[in-house]
């Protein structure tokens, strides 16, 4: 009998210790939900590949939204928890009168990520040499758009007068569209400009974000009841991008290809190095998550521009850097 009770605290206490250990070991997942998958987002990537994610006990399931519209459903129907997209949206649906609209609370990114692409090699571009001409800008109202917009406006090319943008192709079908013969030029993120470039379809001529220049771009936002009801977790999750930013903006771009190769295994190292730097060479990285009411005004000064609201609302109705800065003083 002292045998037998002595077998079963042993098997209790081994429960427990196997129990706790079970516990530790559980991930708690996150599904986070980007607008593209591109280089363009390498902080993200870097803290899910360098293990910073796992290091917060986090596990993150990445799905494609294919287009900030898509992202933000997805946001709002709760498929997604966490959504990488432009701040634009967040501006849309609180003006749309949303009680539970989206806050963005912390930026990853500071100009737009796209490159403008040719049919011909033009050693010589100038944005002036799109007089006439189609170009494939994407959904209409998304910040592609509206950068290409800016960026054209500033060189004399006016939509409707002198150039012709094509709203009508779904964000993630414009290097289909632009192969199968639509536009004479057409926009793409990296690694898609360069693998596009190295395969001789096309050629890439410019940096639309090097033109429209510095406006929040691409940042991480969810629901305000999300926020406050998983604060724990959002602030895990904060801290993972930090390090992922901070070894961006402190790596080489060889370094940052190493380690984005697992989250683009179809792409070259050398291409991703090529990537990398094309964005480091524009300072599109964010060296913190922090978004400031000056660049918050700069992004609606470019909504009103391409008509998109009338006026202009709150930046503490979107915006809360709470967790991030918070964490930055840690």
């Amino acid at each position: 009998m002292k045998k037998l009770i002595v077998l079963i605290l042993i098997a209790v206490l081994f429960a427990g210790i196997f129990a706790g250990c079970t516990k530790k070991d559980e991930k708690t997942v996150i599904q986070l939900n980007e607008v593209t998958h591109s280089v363009f987002y390498a902080p993200l990537y870097v803290a899910i590949n360098n293990g910073y994610f796992a290091d917060e006990g986090l596990e993150i399931v990445l799905t494609n939204g294919g287009g900030s519209d898509r992202t933000m459903t997805a946001i709002l129907s709760g498929s997604a928890e966490i959504g990488l997209l432009g701040p634009e949206t967040a501006v849309y649906v609180y003006s749309g009168g949303s009680t539970n609209h989206p806050v963005v609370f912390g930026q990853l990114t500071q100009k737009d990520g796209s490159f403008l692409i040719g049919r011909t090699a033009n050693n010589d571009f100038h944005w002036s040499d799109l007089a006439g001409s189609e170009v494939i800008g994407g959904r209409m109202g998304g910040m592609p758009a509206m950068c290409l917009e800016y960026a054209l406006f500033k060189n004399g090319l006016v939509k409707g007068q002198n150039i012709t943008i094509n709203y009508d192709v779904q964000f993630n079908l414009i290097t289909a569209a632009f192969e199968s013969g639509t536009g004479d030029y057409c926009t793409m993120f990296e690694p898609g400009a360069s693998s596009y470039q190295a395969a001789g379809k096309g050629y890439i001529l410019a940096s639309v974000g090097a033109e429209a220049g510095n406006m929040p771009y691409t940042c991480f936002m969810a629901t305000r009841t999300y926020i406050n009801e998983h604060a724990d977790k959002v602030q895990a999750f904060m801290r993972a991008i930090i390090r992922g930013i901070d070894f961006v903006t402190a790596s080489e771009s060889a370094d940052i290809a190493a380690a984005l190769a697992p989250s683009f295994p179809d792409t070259s190292l050398d291409i991703l190095t090529y990537s990398v730097a094309s964005y480091k060479a524009i300072g599109a990285y964010k060296t913190t998550p922090v978004m400031s009411e000056e660049e918050f005004d700069n992004l609606q000064d470019v909504l009103l521009f391409a008509g998109t609201i009338t006026e202009k609302i709150p930046y503490a109705a979107v915006i809360d850097n709470t967790i991030a800065e918070s964490l930055l003083n840690e």
